[in-house]
């Protein structure tokens, strides 16, 4: 017998050592993707003492032009998610990460702060496909005992970027002494990245020619398993408004929201809550700030294998999922509570370090639209629940930003956070994760 027709056998042949791992490279590919994704998002921030110098743009104006990326970036979810299903997830994520590229460099010839909301406007809209994209990735490549580590993976661009992004972007202007310049090598970098990523993703294992038999016959089997065990979907067209009828799909959309409420919130927030009320220098805020995203970068990876290793070993979704995000809720919800009433400012850094490390276990809701749909049509409901999450996106920062003035402390805003954090536990333990959603 040829060795060919040995690893066709695939998972049965016993042959798991001679299996490629191409769809660990390409999750790999999505990290960095994301990463740089967040990269590009935090640029803005960065330079923001120096282009409203620059343009003379006051307070209310900085506020505009830090959250129109959301505007444009939510209103993509769900085209984004359409065209991954459509026309694969390759192109969209190659073009999508191009474009966004191309106006990041753009951005640096700006001549107006119109400009620079416009070029906004531009990268929030390319942006938008990435994630949806990476979920339709994530059920095409991905075995259902995989996908929570998949999700993470591709997740964990999020706090990684955050942590390393202001790092970046800081160090390109100190090096350059100028945004502009700074803008520019991070567009170009990033349209280059794109290029790389068209190269070598590829819509489904067999196209790629890195994937050896074994590897793609150890998916499709855990494939037709999946699509056994599960009530189907049916088959022909339907309104993607079908999905409002069930419970686990609001569960889903509800918990992505009060996850980027707390997440969102503390982007935006926390290096100015250290700063007014824990006393940090930039210096110090610049550390803390990586050790809390940092916090989070490891927490989301420890989350999704834990996720993983617990379903191989014959775990029910309904249990896993349950409680690995129950207990991501009860601890993100718990450390951002006491952030309020601890003094020192070292006992409030590490807090929201916890409060980090648990929130990104969130990440395995990247594997919940291939649980609730067929592979052909989870980049539409990855873009719905990622638009109904990115609507905090818009509304957390000017929420926060009203409690803060109105009150004169961050007591009400870290409260709402453990709000959003209980919102978060109740909508993860309402999805049913055993079964596709009849529409």
């Amino acid at each position: 017998m040829s060795t060919s027709g040995m690893r066709g056998a695939g998972p049965a042949a016993g042959a798991v050592n001679e299996r490629s791992g191409v769809r660990w490279r390409i999750f790999l590919l999505m990290l960095a993707l994301v990463s740089i994704n967040y990269v590009d998002r935090a640029s803005l921030s960065v330079a923001m003492p120096l282009i409203s110098e620059e343009f003379g743009i006051g307070p209310a104006f900085q506020g505009v032009l830090l959250s129109c990326f959301f505007w444009t970036y939510a209103l993509m979810q769900i085209p984004g998610g359409w065209l991954a299903d459509r026309f694969g997830p390759r192109s969209v994520i190659a073009a999508a990460t191009v474009g966004w590229g191309a106006f990041q460099a753009l951005a640096a010839g700006a001549f107006s702060a119109g400009w620079l909301l416009l070029m906004r406007l531009g990268l929030g809209a390319t942006e938008g496909p990435i994630y949806p994209s990476g979920g339709k990735l994530n059920a095409v490549w991905m075995p259902p005992k995989e996908r929570g580590r998949g999700a993470v993976i591709l997740d964990g661009g999020a706090p990684l970027g955050t942590a390393i992004g202001g790092i970046i972007i800081a160090g390109l202007i100190g090096a350059f002494g100028s945004w502009r310049i700074a803008f520019i090598i991070a567009g170009v970098g990033t349209i280059a990245a794109g290029i790389f990523a068209y190269w070598y993703i590829r819509n489904s294992p067999r196209e790629h020619r890195s994937v050896n038999d074994a590897e793609a016959s150890y998916i499709e089997a855990e494939h037709a398993r999946e699509d056994e065990q599960t009530l189907p979907t049916q088959a022909g067209r339907h309104s993607v408004l079908n999905y409002l009828r069930f419970r686990s799909f609001w569960g889903m959309g509800l918990g992505w929201f009060g996850f980027n409420l707390v997440f969102y919130g503390l982007v935006t927030w926390a290096p100015t809550y250290l700063a007014e009320t824990r006393g940090l220098s930039i210096g110090q805020i610049g550390g803390a700030t990586f050790f809390i995203f940092g916090a989070g970068f490891v927490g989301e990876l420890i989350g999704g294998y834990a996720a993983d290793f617990w379903r191989e070993r014959g775990g029910a979704p309904n249990v896993v999922m349950r409680t690995v995000l129950g207990v991501a809720g009860v601890f993100t919800t718990l450390s951002i509570f006491l952030v309020a009433f601890v003094g020192s400012a070292f006992a409030a850094v590490a807090l929201l370090a916890s409060t980090l490390f648990f929130l990104r276990w969130a990440g395995l809701y990247w594997s919940i639209p291939s649980i609730l749909t067929d592979r052909s049509r989870a980049g539409v409901l990855g873009g719905m629940m990622n638009f109904m999450g990115n609507i905090a996106g818009i509304t957390v920062p000017i929420l926060i930003g009203v409690i803060v003035q109105v009150t004169g402390s961050y007591f009400l805003g870290l409260m709402f956070f453990a709000f959003a954090g209980l919102l978060f536990l109740a909508s993860s333990l309402s999805i049913d994760y055993s079964r596709k959603l009849p529409v």
